[in-house]
């Protein structure tokens, strides 16, 4: 049949099964806007109030689902307006494709108005881009954008398609969407690993997001208490293995538990799987572990060796190589070895707060109310790090953070888009400094009607710079006590919200309870001192010997 490009563009989306797209119109993208008017009974269009929240959104949608998330937007700052999230979503390795409109091709290069080069602006933070300039390769290169997006280590492609080529009409021909096989190959390297492991009397097991990617979670179960392997988790995978399995030992890297740290200090082998050794799990990379072996599995041959040097890689999908290795592993012959983990991880604490409102009871209060199910999304700072410290996840794909770019004004995009795509009970917990970075996407939520519960852990400062100031600047608080005039409860109501405030540690549960029960988007102004800590921590390019335990004397 014969088809215009924008047409062309949205069939190759339904030809992905995908039913919902992210975005914002404008001159440049109108035509593309068009097609999906024709296909509206097929494909949802989300309009946002901002191009960055759009791309947050088809972010969330891609996490929460597991599918390939599309955010659409128009040239020039339609496009720029992107950048932050599809660099949020590449560091994640998040398949997300983003589809912009741009001038005509006579016009390319001639600083025509709303003309940028995005294809060059993204390159750095992109798995691929493309830019279309011929119609009959169109559909083709929409297919390979879809494809690279999902396969292997996943992850953001840009395609910039001129105005002219939108307008212009080819052939088009139905294809059904090519299939992404697990990776994994037989050879020497496994046998070595195998022996390794085999070899072992006192294996740990640290996991990333590779392993919710490759859907790995009944594997690491089995893996785990096959070889007698405590486990440990970077922020991006944390629950694929159950928090309340007896092997969980919690979060790795600068704020992870401490036990973790005795039980990597004292292990003699390291199965790292799905995960990348970043400098927040890694620290003093030369140092990581040294007294141990170290395995390492990645999809990715960038990603092994890169920053900590392992005994023995496995360039494989992560569900594949344990399934490939599990039968021929033998079982623990140290039972010594897990018990004496789990009872340190069992005698492990967090340090509380004595304030008047604790974050930590907040968030057992949020894991312990409402949907059993429900999918927790934070942006970053402190809140983040409590959450991954102190909540429960049990399950892949219950928590939505952005833990590479670390984006501040992540979290309500990410919130819509989990809401939209699972239609689970949504909480979102951020800062003020964080909230007042994306706050207008409450709009977009309250028109959807959708059902997110917003915790603001409002300290009237940047929390998490505070604490470094605090502990390596000698207290220079620069630009760090923001001290907004903002009431978030009239705020949320005028936003087309409901607002609750929270002070006291006695009201948390009444006011949590009152939250969930109410329909739409609740936003919770939760009022805590501004001197709160996270711990513990390892200063930045530090050992697990310089573990921060206590908070300092202010």
């Amino acid at each position: 049949m014969k088809l215009k490009g924008s047409q062309i563009i949205v069939k190759c989306i339904e030809e992905q099964n995908i039913d919902t797209v992210f975005g914002y119109p404008g001159g440049y993208i109108i035509d593309v806007f068009d097609a999906l008017y024709e296909e509206r009974e097929n494909i949802t269009q989300i309009l946002t109030c901002h191009e960055q929240g759009a791309s947050h959104a088809a972010d969330g949608w891609a996490r929460a689902t597991g599918k390939t998330g599309v955010v659409i937007a128009t040239s020039g700052p339609g496009a720029t307006n992107l950048v932050t999230g599809i660099a949020t979503a590449n560091m994640d390795s998040v398949p997300l494709v983003a589809i912009t409109g741009n001038v005509s091709t006579a016009l390319l290069g001639r600083d025509s108005f709303q003309e940028v080069d995005i294809t060059g602006v993204t390159m750095p933070i992109t798995k691929h881009n493309f830019m279309v300039k011929n119609i009959e390769e169109l559909a083709d290169t929409m297919r390979q954008a879809f494809y690279i997006a999902a396969s292997g280590r996943p992850g953001a492609v840009l395609v910039d398609i001129p105005k002219d080529v939108q307008q212009a009409v080819t052939d088009y021909e139905p294809k059904k969407p090519r299939e992404i096989k697990p990776y994994f190959v037989e050879n020497k390297y496994v046998e070595r690993a195998i022996e390794l492991i085999n070899g072992a009397e006192r294996p740990a097991i640290y996991i990333g997001g590779g392993c919710t990617v490759s859907d790995a979670g009944k594997e690491l179960v089995a893996l785990s208490e096959k070889i007698g392997a405590p486990v440990t988790s970077s922020l991006m995978g944390l629950g694929c293995f159950p928090a309340s399995h007896p092997n969980f030992m919690g979060l790795i890297g600068m704020h992870g538990k401490a036990n973790v740290v005795e039980t990597l200090k004292k292990a003699d082998l390291v199965l790292a799987i799905g995960c990348r050794f970043s400098d927040r799990v890694a620290g003093d990379r030369k140092n990581f572990c040294k007294n141990a072996k170290i395995v390492h599995i990645d999809i990715d041959l960038a990603e092994l060796n890169k920053n900590v040097k392992a005994d023995v890689t496995l360039l494989a999908d992560a569900k594949s190589a344990i399934d490939a290795m599990l039968p021929r592993l033998n079982a623990a012959k140290n039972s010594a070895w897990i018990s004496e983990c789990r009872k340190r991880a069992s005698e492990d604490y967090l340090l509380g707060s004595d304030g008047k409102l604790c974050p930590r009871k907040i968030i057992r209060a949020v894991n312990k109310l409402g949907d059993n199910d429900k999918i927790v999304v934070t942006d970053v700072g402190q809140h983040q790090m409590w959450v991954a410290q102190t909540y429960m996840f049990e399950k892949p794909r219950r928590l939505l953070t952005s833990g590479g770019l670390g984006t501040m004004g992540y979290g309500l995009g990410a919130a819509i888009g989990a809401s939209l795509g699972t239609g689970k009970q949504t909480v979102l917990m951020t800062g003020d400094g964080c909230f007042h970075m994306n706050f207008n996407e409450i709009v977009t939520a309250a028109k959807l009607g959708l059902d997110i519960t917003i915790i603001v852990f409002d300290n009237h400062t940047l929390g998490m710079v505070r604490q470094w100031q605090t502990l390596f600047y000698n207290k220079h608080y620069s630009s760090t006590d923001i001290n907004y005039p903002t009431d978030f409860v009239k705020l949320a109501e005028a936003l087309g919200g409901t607002g609750f405030r929270l002070e006291r540690n006695e009201d948390i549960e009444s006011v949590l309870s009152k939250a969930f029960a109410t329909k739409g988007v609740k936003v919770i102004d939760a009022v805590i001192d501004k001197d709160e800590f996270v711990l513990p921590m390892i200063p930045a390019g530090k050992g697990f010997d310089s573990i921060v335990i206590e908070k300092p004397v202010l």
